[in-house]
């Protein structure tokens, strides 16, 4: 049996810039043993498999799998397995609920061609332990920094919109572009505190509302570095709000940039909306565009 892999980078406009995913659009026949296999095969960070749906609350089903583990959910090969359906497909200015591991999910498809954007409402924002002591001090030394170089103000603390990331606030696009972590360390600290991921970023004042410039390491499952990330970008707006850095009474939305110290810039629009007063909706959007295909033989 031959499957195609459809090779998508999602946060960009441009072929070899932003985030590669790999999708299969038709994977109603294959083992979830068999979609590990080709998800490592391709070897991307993720690789999405679209199946049919198993009752009338969704439109699609879709699986994630890193190379060596199956995840609940991943920003950047939503946007690309959506992109690639509305290509496909010829959707315009539509909603497709899909099922995933963190439950069923709405995107939006906004326009056409190369103007397509698909937006990818995230899970509701969970906070979880602030990571302090003796796990903080590990965690700054896993990434090269010294203390004084992590944001003075604000905490290191565990976000989740669906996939939980560790949002890691520090004071200069110099260090973060400069960072050279132990992924040993990481990986290790993974497991102590039950989190695979870790984002890494600045905050940019400079732009209104702000601007955000990211890195994103997940070597606990096969990840030393992922380019451009939406569930680390969402659980970002998430925490901003949180901690009051993003004040606004009903929606917002601000653009979220990674990738660009290894050379595969790409941008994230984070959209935020509160209800009575409580964040209510987390959403990350962008363009893709198909950059070829593969196939694997079974």
């Amino acid at each position: 049996m031959t499957t195609t892999i459809h090779i998508i980078d999602a946060f960009t406009t441009e072929k070899d810039q932003g985030n590669r995913a790999g999708v299969v659009l038709d994977a109603a026949n294959l083992s979830a043993e068999q979609m590990q296999d080709i998800a490592a095969f391709a070897g991307y960070s993720e690789t999405a498999f679209v199946l049919p749906p198993e009752d009338e609350s969704h439109d699609i089903h879709v699986r994630y799998f890193t190379p060596t583990k199956e995840v609940p959910i991943c920003g950047h090969a939503t946007i690309a397995t959506h992109f690639l359906r509305a290509e496909e497909l010829d959707l315009k200015d539509c909603r497709v609920t899909a099922k995933t591991g963190a439950g069923i999910l709405p995107v939006d498809i906004e326009g056409t061609d190369k103007n397509r954007k698909i937006i990818m409402t995230q899970g509701q924002p969970e906070f979880g332990p602030i990571i302090e002591g003796a796990q903080k001090n590990k965690l700054i030394e896993a990434l090269g920094l010294v203390p004084d170089q992590a944001h003075p103000e604000l905490p290191i603390q565990i976000v989740s919109t669906g996939h939980s990331k560790v949002i890691i606030p520090i004071n200069s696009v110099e260090t973060l572009n400069n960072l050279s972590p132990d992924l040993e360390a990481l990986s290790v600290l993974s497991h102590e505190i039950d989190c695979m991921g870790y984002f890494v970023f600045v905050i940019d004042k400079s732009v209104k509302p702000l601007a955000t410039y990211g890195r994103m390491f997940a070597p606990a499952i096969g990840i030393a570095e992922d380019p451009v990330t939406g569930n680390a970008n969402g659980p970002t707006g998430a925490y901003l709000t949180h901690h009051n850095v993003l004040e606004f009474d009903s929606n917002i939305s601000y653009a979220g940039h990674q990738g660009i110290a290894i050379g595969k810039a790409g941008t994230v629009e984070v959209r935020l909306e509160k209800t009575d007063g409580h964040l209510s909706k987390v959403q990350v959007a962008g363009h893709a565009v198909e950059a070829g295909i593969v196939e694997y033989n079974t």
